[in-house]
């Protein structure tokens, strides 16, 4: 029998594990590795409470994970939602969630603002260790191995370092750890970039997320949609996601759009600059593995970091917080092992299970977006998809990932489609 994980810790480290970013991947790993037994530190570079570029909806998938750790879903702050208003090709039809043995059937939106910090809370109710203010700027390598054992940090603007027996990048897009140890982007995925803004609105208790898939910049179709989500506190976040996927992408001044975008809205709405509540804020989006692998020497990417966001919707917060949940799993099965190389084995595996949870789905999401991206294809399907309710609710579940193992037809051809489709 091998020694519990801690009692083999080295004196001259401060964690087993150490997770850089208390996003909702940094945070779900470090709830998951503490709840295991492990000693964990999350440092997060900023302060709680801190602003955060996303559109604030949560999926009946990302409803479940938060419900699995124990979040209080029903406490102030939190607002409900029953699913997707869709707005195009002069329609506009609702579409509940599905009902599913699998997720809830519901959504939420909470703000960014005080979302990260509660789930950052809840590791640390968990057990981890958080520390604020730690910008980390890069790996702490063995000479002899390459592995990472640590992480380079600025504190107070005085330098530390942090080491540990394996360290979890839940950096984001900017992804700093990875960067340092020689894993760069794939030019073959698709990036994203979202812009958003807040206005005091009547809409702000819609029961319903609102998109609407026209976004057009002057003659040319754009690949994205724009978004209306009642916050529930007397605000609106409001915004517009595109795809670099068009020619027109590096061309696009996506805030200006943004502005032009709500001036076209009913002014009894009040998208206006005088209920303008923030500035407009943009963030990039890293989609379908960007930046792989996904375990390398010591470091295993999490969340936006390994550019796992969703290629169909560009939702990012349910992937980050199931990738937190399976990289947990797998270090601590992996750290308690007696010897290097069965510790190894287990956490080379970890790229391997995610492939299979992810790869073929994201891969028909590049496709996707590819297609969308190509002159009249975006406005083909705008047109002629819309007016069939059948094939959308079909296409609700395919983009938002949503089926039961053993559901309906729908469900068996999204699954086999998932699996039967090559990850890369």
């Amino acid at each position: 029998m091998t020694e519990p994980a801690a009692a083999q810790r080295s004196a001259d480290i401060d964690a087993d594990v150490i997770v850089v970013g208390a996003g909702p991947a940094g945070s779900t790993t470090a709830f998951y590795l503490a709840q295991a037994g492990l000693e964990v530190l999350l440092l997060e570079k900023t302060t709680f409470p801190r602003e955060k570029v996303c559109g604030d909806g949560l999926t009946p998938r990302a409803v479940k994970s938060l419900i699995a750790m124990g979040i209080d879903i029903d406490g102030p702050g939190w607002s409900r939602n029953k699913g997707l208003r869709v707005v195009g090709g002069g329609r506009r039809f609702e579409l509940e969630w599905p009902q599913l043995t699998s997720y809830p059937d519901f959504g939420l939106v909470r703000v960014r603002k005080d979302f990260d910090e509660i789930l950052a809370a809840n590791a640390v109710r968990g057990g981890a260790k958080l520390l604020q203010g730690v910008n980390v700027t890069g790996p702490l390598l063995d000479d002899r191995s390459g592995h990472i054992v640590g992480v380079t940090a600025k504190k107070d603007g005085e330098p530390v370092t942090y080491r540990s027996r394996l360290v979890v990048g839940a950096d984001g897009n900017s992804a700093r750890l990875a960067l340092g140890m020689g894993l760069h982007k794939r030019t073959d995925r698709p990036i994203g970039v979202a812009v958003r803004t807040y206005f005091e609105s009547p809409r702000h208790d819609d029961d319903f997320l609102e998109i609407w898939l026209e976004l057009w910049d002057g003659s040319t179709l754009l690949p994205g949609y724009g978004w209306v989500f009642g916050v529930g506190d007397g605000t609106s976040n409001v915004g517009l996601g595109l795809l670099n996927t068009s020619d027109k992408f590096k061309d696009v001044d996506y805030r200006d759009l943004l502005h032009r975008w709500v001036r076209n809205m009913p002014p009894e709405w009040g998208f206006s600059d005088d209920n303008m509540r923030g500035k407009v804020r943009g963030s990039a989006l890293p989609m379908a593995f960007n930046r792989q692998p996904h375990y390398t020497r010591g470091l295993v990417l999490v969340g936006d970091s390994g550019g796992m966001i969703n290629p169909f919707n560009g939702e990012g917060i349910a992937y980050a917080m199931e990738s937190g949940e399976v990289a947990a799993r797998t270090i601590a099965q992996a750290l308690p092992r007696s010897t290097p190389a069965q510790r190894e084995r287990l956490l080379r595996a970890y790229p391997g299970v995610l492939k299979e949870a992810y790869g073929g789905y994201f891969t028909m999401g590049r496709l996707f977006v590819e297609a969308i991206g190509k002159p009249g294809v975006m406005n083909f399907a705008t047109r002629h998809a819309l007016p069939h309710p059948r094939l959308m609710r079909f296409a609700f579940k395919l983009l938002g990932n949503l089926t039961d193992r053993r559901g309906d037809a729908g469900d068996r051809i999204i699954n086999a489609l998932s699996k039967v489709v090559p990850s890369a």
